[in-house]
């Protein structure tokens, strides 16, 4: 009996290992309806069903009860896919809190903030949400490159971009396209957004990683301030993915970082679709464009993008977010570029919140006006979501109304032939849009879409290279072939006395924008 009784007492206490082990293996829990909002499943509160959830890889969907169950590594963040109808809780500066770290070893230590050890995997990692109304016209506010590197910047950040963004202006929530600011500086950029007063996503910009050696371990302080690099969300009609594309360091050896994405994180996208009707708005972000806006070496890996693209086939309604460029452009990919469905896919770089990171003559807030190699003029923009379509609104900071620089001669001789221009700058066109103007109510003119650099900015380099004294501030860049630049000849055969141009866009979207300028004729004097 006794031998038989410790036999059994050591098959038990095996089995008890045995499940330990396997817990370990295993994360599970619930995700509920938090109807008294303090994030702890009450016995009253139920579970819901079918709310997808992922370990940054596998993706599952709750249970009738509203458990999952998901296979668990030792380097791992689980998260909720938000469904539509439910908020996510926030902290108190508004970040989403979807999110479980599990790194029972914590971070390597690079020096930086890292994520200490999380210990063993609780018994139920539950997900609370809170049901709220989803409206299927609504707005997402879009951040490219805040760059608050030092605590100038971030001043700057917060009086120029935040201060005018207080409230939300009507958008659902927010999110930063990559290169948020200096790391050690990650707290400061939260506590400014917070003020903001919408929830507000994020993504893994080149900036944010640790020097490290492995891709995989290179955003633990991003992790840590953050969370996950890879998730997803849904509101009303639409569904957002956001993607770390950051590769570093570069395997080729050129460069510390190159844009892709590895295995895993194509992976996660394919099963996370695997739950996502093809009715929906799908709007991938991530921080490196997907097409090559710039001459010189390549940014992204042109075989990775096409991964992307099959994992997209069959869903007719899509859009792409980056920023990394510090410019605004747009790309329309044809199923000659790869596209596996009908139609395009538009690629969409809105500009920069930090413009050229902060340089360039003072704005009417006394910040640097943060011109960009392009022309354009720091800001933000809104992506406007009606169903499952959309469109855009990119909005200077300090001048919500300016959607164009026109850049003429101010006074013009009275000749049968001159060769000033007229060259609008239209700060959010694309190839397919439409520029025209007249003068004086007269017959509209079509201006030609042509790869120029922006006369403004090299107005002020001209200043800046010929200046007896130092300008304020930080000289701007050096410009950039601009991607929506419209020129043509400036009429020269008018009465003499003063004049006036207006200017009216069409984008491809069928609105129209309009600016006007006055210009003088003078008496010839040759």
């Amino acid at each position: 009996m006794l031998r038989s009784g410790i036999l059994s007492a050591l098959f038990l206490i095996q089995l008890s290992s045995f499940y330990s082990v396997l817990a370990q293996e295993t994360v599970t829990g619930y995700v509920f309806e938090d109807r008294n909002n303090n994030a702890i499943k009450e016995r009253n509160e139920k579970g819901i069903k079918g709310v997808a959830v992922t370990n940054g890889k596998e993706v599952s969907l709750s249970d009738e009860d509203g458990s999952y169950s998901l296979p668990a590594n030792d380097d791992m963040i689980v998260s909720v896919i938000k469904p539509a109808g439910y908020a996510v809780p926030v902290d108190p500066n508004n970040q989403p809190q979807f999110f479980y770290i599990h790194k029972p070893n914590g971070s390597p230590d690079t020096g930086e903030k890292r994520i200490l050890p999380t210990g063993k995997l609780p018994k139920s990692v539950d997900f609370p949400l809170i049901a709220q109304e989803e409206d299927p016209n609504f707005s997402v506010l879009l951040f490219g490159d805040p760059q608050a590197d030092d605590l100038t910047n971030a001043g700057y950040f917060e009086k120029a971009i935040i201060s005018e963004l207080i409230g939300g202006k009507g958008a659902a929530f927010g999110i930063s396209l990559g290169d948020l600011g200096a790391r050690n500086l990650f707290d400061n950029y939260i506590q400014s957004l917070g003020k903001i007063g919408i929830p507000w996503y994020n993504l893994l910009g080149n900036h944010d990683t640790n020097s490290y050696k492995e891709d995989k371990l290179s955003d633990e302080t991003y992790e840590a301030s953050f969370g996950p690099t890879n998730y997803a969300l849904n509101y009303a009609n639409a569904h957002f993915i956001i993607l770390d594309d950051v590769i570093t360091p570069n395997p080729s050896g050129q460069g510390s970082y190159i844009g892709g994405f590895r295995n895993d994180i194509l992976e996660f996208v394919k099963n996370d679709l695997k739950h996502v009707s093809k009715d929906k708005l799908i709007v991938l972000a991530f921080h490196i464009p997907i097409y090559e806006f710039e001459k010189g070496p390549d940014q992204f890996r042109e075989g990775d993008r096409q991964k992307l693209f099959n994992l997209l086939k069959g869903y007719q309604y899509t859009l792409s977010l980056s920023g990394h460029t510090h410019s605004q452009n747009h790309h329309f990919f044809t199923t000659e570029e790869g596209w596996p469905n009908a139609g395009i896919h538009h690629h969409y770089n809105p500009g920069a919140t930090s413009g050229g990171i902060y340089i360039g003559p003072k704005d009417s807030y006394g910040t640097p006006s943060g011109i960009m190699r392009d022309g354009t003029p720091k800001g933000y923009a809104f992506l406007n979501i009606t169903d499952n379509t959309y469109s855009y609104e990119y909005v200077p900071s300090g001048e919500n109304d300016w959607k164009m620089s026109i850049h003429m001669p101010k006074i013009v001789p009275q000749a049968k032939k001159y060769r000033g221009e007229i060259t609008v700058n239209f700060f959010q066109g694309t190839p397919r849009d439409s520029v025209k103007y007249r003068v004086d109510e007269g017959e509209w003119t079509a201006l030609k879409l042509v790869p120029e650099y922006d006369k403004f900015l090299l107005d002020i380099l001209h200043e800046w290279d010929h200046a007896e004294e130092l300008p304020w501030g930080i000289r701007p860049s050096t410009a950039l072939i601009s991607s929506h630049i419209w020129s043509g000849r400036i009429p020269s055969d008018l009465p003499l006395g003063e004049h006036t141009v207006e200017v009216l866009a069409k984008d491809w979207l069928g609105r129209t924008y309009a600016a006007k300028k006055s210009f003088k004729i003078v008496p010839d004097n040759q």
